[in-house]
């Protein structure tokens, strides 16, 4: 019997972890396999050990361990499939398999695209556009964030794109932020690579909140639960039950 773990990354945010629930309650209503459960990397209940006891007790024999993150990183290469292993040893006539990321796709960095709109306000002649990621050790982070800079340049309407992250990689948040506001242009958006609120969500309010700049910032909501990210979730799954690596 098959069935399907989504692991998420989890929250000090207790709005963060609802929202990620949420989000993946509404593609599991579109996958047709009996088991699926939710747990979290850290942080917030139930873990990875937990799920997997709960799916194992119903019956599971062949387990889709489906990561819940955008790009691949740390927490892909290393985190969740140490966690599996601190488990799989536990069950031994239980088969796991493991997904991917959804990774870099045209239709997730439209969503950036619609986020912009959706401000309701104008991209001035001079308007500078910052993609804001989440930043790794893993150097694919740097490749991954920056052909999405790459795709909003050629694509929008803005004369500057330009990339920085959260965490770990250059150029930061803040450093990008400081230069952009000293070239005095009349406007600055700020589109998040994120796929759920959180805590990073809360420092870049706050970082823009402290900017204390007459340029105007437009900052943009995070990708959400956009059709768009349920579907490549959602494709994320079969593609793992069908072609998925032994884990």
């Amino acid at each position: 019997m098959r069935g399907v773990l989504y692991v998420s990354h989890g929250s000090r945010v207790r709005h963060a972890t609802e929202e990620a629930v949420g989000f993946i309650n509404q593609v599991i209503t579109q996958v047709d396999i009996e088991h699926q459960e939710i747990c979290f990397l850290e942080l917030s209940e139930p873990d990875v050990e937990k799920g997997v006891s709960i799916l194992v007790e119903k019956g599971v024999t062949e387990l889709a361990v489906v990561p819940v993150l955008l790009l691949s990183a740390g927490h892909y290469f290393n985190d969740i499939p140490d966690k599996i292993e601190q488990v799989k040893s536990k069950y031994h006539d239980v088969t796991f398999i493991y997904g991917k990321p959804l990774g870099v796709q045209t239709r997730i960095s439209n969503i950036l695209k619609e986020r912009i709109a959706q401000t309701g306000t104008v991209p001035a002649r001079d308007a500078k556009l910052l993609v804001v990621g989440r930043g790794s050790y893993n150097p694919q982070t740097e490749i991954d964030i920056s052909n999405i800079g790459e795709y909003m340049k050629e694509t929008t309407d803005f004369q500057s794109v330009e990339v920085c992250y959260l965490a770990v990689c250059s150029p930061s948040f803040e450093e990008k932020l400081k230069t952009s506001l000293e070239e005095r242009r009349s406007q600055i958006y700020i589109a998040p690579y994120l796929w759920f609120t959180g805590i990073l969500e809360r420092h870049i309010e706050k970082t823009v909140g402290e900017s204390n700049s007459e340029t105007e910032i437009v900052l943009c909501s995070h990708l959400g639960d956009h059709p768009d990210m349920q579907t490549a979730l959602k494709d994320r799954v079969y593609e793992t039950l069908k072609a998925g690596q032994p884990i």
